[in-house]
């Protein structure tokens, strides 16, 4: 076990190379995954994310135990629910579209959640629209109640409306630390600082920004104070903050789901938060 991987950044990266833009067939992504298992980096990765339909296809592929994320509608998880790969970790449901009242669905995923007494994590993914804050304290009542639920937002995907601004993304945070609510994040994530896109003019968040403003919330940061985070764009400030605590457990934020797990760690390397370990000195025979 590789110690380059602090705990602030311990399963930070969860392995989505077979969701887009990235789209690797699965037969490329799960020795791809072993290797990222094995590397010096392994404690930052997390496990590899797969449509639920693909579950068979996995298990023919996968060595045994390994770690698996399963996506999926509530309808196609309930079908599956009986019989998922022994290596399930965690379970990752979309509860409604854009616009769309939250509370059913969340209703259904979670009737599906006490069927179950394996020890999966759960998450609800909510649209950050209309519905939001009732459908927060639906996750958080189930988390109260004992259950293993989180919530989980899309942060970038291929249109603008997709990406929330810095203050949307903000209060989020803190209506998530507020309800000591864990949440997940994915889409748009693929570097550590905010940035524009060259080939699609989107501007997308930065997951170090979100690492630094999720350390300022749980130390009791507001909304405005987290949004000057998140919106900017000089990396070596962040890379300061995050250094700092770099033994403190992550609070929050479980994590997000990359295409390319190289490109969190090429990041975070370039910026000193990880360290590759160097080769053991040859010794020299007198």
């Amino acid at each position: 076990m590789s110690n380059a991987v602090r705990p602030l950044l311990t399963a930070l990266v969860d392995d989505a190379a077979v969701f887009p833009p990235g789209s690797a067939d699965l037969e490329d992504a799960v020795p791809a995954h072993a290797a990222h298992r094995e590397s010096w980096f392994a404690p930052l990765i997390g496990p590899l994310l797969i449509p639920v339909s693909d579950c068979d296809a996995f298990r023919a592929l996968a060595p045994p135990g390994t770690g698996v994320g399963l996506i999926g509608a509530p309808g196609a998880i309930e079908s599956a629910l009986g019989d998922l790969p022994a290596g399930t970790r965690q379970i990752e449901s979309p509860v409604a579209k854009r616009g769309e009242d939250p509370l059913p669905g969340i209703e259904r995923l979670a009737a599906l959640m006490r069927k179950s007494d394996e020890p999966w994590q759960w998450y609800f993914e909510v649209p950050l629209a209309w519905g939001l804050m009732s459908a927060l304290d639906a996750v958080a009542a189930l988390r109260a109640e004992g259950l293993p639920a989180a919530a989980k937002f899309r942060t970038g995907g291929l249109a603008a409306e997709l990406f929330p601004t810095p203050v949307e993304l903000a209060a989020v945070i803190c209506a998530c630390r507020d309800r000591d609510l864990p949440f997940k994040l994915t889409a748009g994530l693929h570097h550590a600082i905010r940035h524009t896109d060259a080939e699609t003019g989107l501007v997308h968040h930065g997951f170090l920004n979100i690492l630094v403003a999720v350390l300022s919330a749980a130390d009791g940061a507001e909304p405005a104070d987290l949004a000057g985070i998140l919106a900017a764009t000089d990396a070596y400030p962040l890379a300061d903050q995050a250094r700092s605590s770099l033994d403190r457990e992550r609070p929050l934020w479980v994590g997000f789901g990359s295409c390319s797990v190289q490109d969190p760690v090429t990041d975070l390397t370039t910026l000193g938060l990880l360290e590759r370990p160097r080769p053991p000195a040859a010794t020299v025979m007198s």
